[in-house]
């Protein structure tokens, strides 16, 4: 990676502590970024020290207390910077959860506060919004091996409510609300729309997307007929700083390295570690998900040559047993 494009210019990271941020926040300072990064309590060890072991954390960061909900709260973190990465957005799939006020609301109000503070901060060039495949793919338009997803497709909230997801509706509106206001109000935005992030974990807590790698490695009996899309945590991270740096980066990226099955998951985890116990068989006796393509084609005019999935795979099983998730 190319050194010190960042030549201490000021960016602010939302959300800073979680997996993809916490890799975002290392990347930025290698690169010579000073970095703002927002985090619901500074002061919680637990949360943050591995960003302040950071090589340059010392000199170029600085965390901050900023609340999604809260409007303003953003105001002092986006001051003074170029590029904004707003990264913050509540992940969890809990079918308990009221997802109105525990998903969209944050996920729609936390995007629209943070561009709100953007609008009275001139110094502010770019924003890099990280989405979700899930603002893509959700349309009713049938997925099948020839069929290739890109950049045009949208989402269809009332599609999502269909698909039991608080998550996926949460996604969709919260991109919507920002393409509305940065119209409206003149802001250069760009998204990227990741698939599942792999790979290994800065942070010391166990986040959403490797909870899915960890069920298979901890004695499920049977794996789920769903078909995933994933990409490689440093494929993700420079896309949003080639997002940020590309002067004519511009829309949406989407950020897919493969669509794989669990069952082909499964098989992949069994020819790398032949002693595990894994899931030999399917929750259910329908034909098992399709998978489908999703064009490349953008994400490499940003330099991505995207990371194979086995690789991160591997990595994020070492990581999950270095950090006590999994033992085997």
């Amino acid at each position: 990676m190319e050194s010190n494009t960042g030549n201490g210019k000021l960016v602010c990271v939302t959300g800073a502590s979680g997996f993809l941020a916490s890799w975002l926040v290392k990347f930025l300072l290698l690169r010579g970024y000073s970095v703002k990064g927002t985090v619901r309590d500074p002061n919680d060890s637990k949360k943050v020290s591995h960003l302040l072991e950071l090589e340059g954390a010392k000199e170029r960061l600085h965390l901050m207390k900023a609340n999604l909900l809260e409007e303003g709260s953003f105001d002092s973190a986006v001051e003074g910077c170029e590029g904004v990465f707003h990264t913050a957005s509540p992940v969890n799939f809990a079918v308990d959860i009221d997802p109105q006020t525990e998903l969209i609301e944050p996920a729609v109000k936390g995007t629209l506060n943070v561009l709100k503070s953007c609008v009275k901060s001139p110094s502010v060039k770019r924003v890099v919004l990280t989405s979700s495949m899930a603002t893509v793919l959700y349309n009713g338009k049938p997925r099948a091996p020839e069929v290739v997803v890109d950049e045009t497709w949208f989402s269809n909230p009332e599609f999502c409510n269909e698909q039991w997801s608080g998550y996926l509706v949460s996604k969709v509106l919260a991109e919507e609300a920002a393409w509305k206001f940065v119209k409206e109000n003149n802001i250069d935005m760009v998204t990227i729309n990741a698939a599942v992030v792999i790979g290994p974990l800065l942070q010391p807590t166990l986040n959403t997307s490797s909870t899915t790698i960890v069920a298979l490695l901890n004695g499920a009996k049977t794996f789920p007929n769903r078909s995933l899309l994933w990409v490689h945590v440093k494929d993700t991270v420079n896309a949003h700083i080639q997002a940020l740096e590309i002067p004519s980066a511009n829309g949406r990226y989407c950020l897919v390295e493969s669509v794989k099955h669990y069952s082909e998951i499964v098989k992949i985890l069994r020819d790398m570690y032949p002693t595990l116990q894994l899931p030999d068989r399917c929750e259910d006796d329908k034909p098992f998900m399709s998978i489908y393509q999703v064009s490349k084609e953008k994400a490499k005019t940003l330099g991505i040559e995207f990371i194979p999935f086995e690789v991160g795979l591997r990595e994020i099983v070492e990581s999950l047993k270095e950090k006590k998730f999994v033992s085997f």
